[in-house]
């Protein structure tokens, strides 16, 4: 085993070949959104320096922003302390992270009357984003 793969062994992958991965902008720290990844998902992020994540509803690679263009630049790739999840350090390409045309996916919050309220608005509408 050559060390240039040998970090890629010592994550504790899941059943399905994947591992969990939190995806936090690297200047505010705020979380951009939750993805998995496969082995070459990322081997091919730490080797383009930007995300590549497994795609679970396609099965295939995704290099993050190929469509939209909102593409993360990876400044850091962490393990937690059971190296069984990911966290990427990155910049994000346009401000916006979600499919919504958010800067996160995570714009939704809780309240105390049991519903869900948006709370981060649309930076750019999906239809001008994907076309």
């Amino acid at each position: 085993m050559s060390n240039a793969t040998k970090w890629l062994n010592e994550i504790k992958w899941d059943d399905h070949g994947l591992v969990p991965v939190v995806v936090q902008e690297a200047s505010s720290g705020d979380v951009l959104m939750f993805a998995w990844m496969n082995r070459d998902a990322l081997q091919r992020t730490a080797e383009l320096g930007e995300a590549v994540f497994w795609s679970r509803s396609r099965r295939k690679l995704w290099h993050k922003g190929e469509e939209s263009g909102h593409i993360q630049k990876v400044v850091e790739i962490r393990t937690d302390c059971d190296n069984d999840v990911i966290l990427l350090k990155v910049e994000q390409a346009g401000g916006i992270a979600c499919h919504t045309g958010r800067h996160s996916c995570f714009f939704q919050r809780h309240l105390a009357d049991g519903t869900w309220q948006v709370v981060e608005p649309v930076l750019k509408a999906p239809e001008d984003i994907y076309k």
